[in-house]
C-alpha cells in the first residue's frame, strides 16, 4: 500500500541514509516529501523545510535527525498527526517517542532501509 512519507533530515547526498531511503521509498510506490534546512527539491521530489507546509496528510515520518534537533520541530510533527514516527539507528529518544504514542501516534526504531528491503515496512 502506498504512503505518504516526510523523511526529516532529507539529503542531496547519495551517501546519505535518508538519501537512500527517499530512492527507496519511491521504488516501493510511496509518495515522499523530503524536509531538509534548505527545503530545494531532491530527487525531483520539491522540498519543505518544515513537515507544516506540507499540505497532504501524512502516513508516515521517518527521521534522520539526532534528537537535539527533533526536538525544535516535534511540535509540528505532532500537529501534522502522522500515523507513524520511525526512528531511524541515532535518533533514538525515549522522551520524544512518549510524546508521540501519548497523541495516539505510533513509533518505531528501525531502519527504513532495512523495513523496505525484508518487506516490512
Amino acid at each position: 500500500m502506498s504512503e505518504n512519507v516526510a523523511i526529516i533530515g532529507a539529503s542531496h547526498k547519495p551517501d546519505r541514509y535518508a538519501h537512500k531511503a527517499q530512492v527507496l521509498l519511491a521504488e516501493n510506490g510511496h509518495r515522499v516529501f523530503p524536509v531538509s534546512g534548505n527545503g530545494r527539491e531532491i530527487l525531483g521530489a520539491p522540498g519543505y523545510r518544515s513537515v507544516s507546509e506540507i499540505e497532504e496528510p501524512l502516513d508516515t515520518v521517518t527521521l534522520y535527525l539526532n534528537p537535539q534537533r527533533h526536538q525544535a520541530i516535534v511540535d509540528d510533527i505532532l500537529a501534522k498527526k502522522p500515523k507513524r514516527v520511525i526512528f531511524n539507528p541515532g535518533t533514538e529518544s525515549d522522551e520524544l517517542e512518549a510524546r508521540y504514542r501519548e497523541q495516539g501516534i505510533e513509533t518505531e526504531r528501525a531502519c527504513t532501509l532495512v523495513l523496505l528491503r525484508t518487506g516490512q515496512y
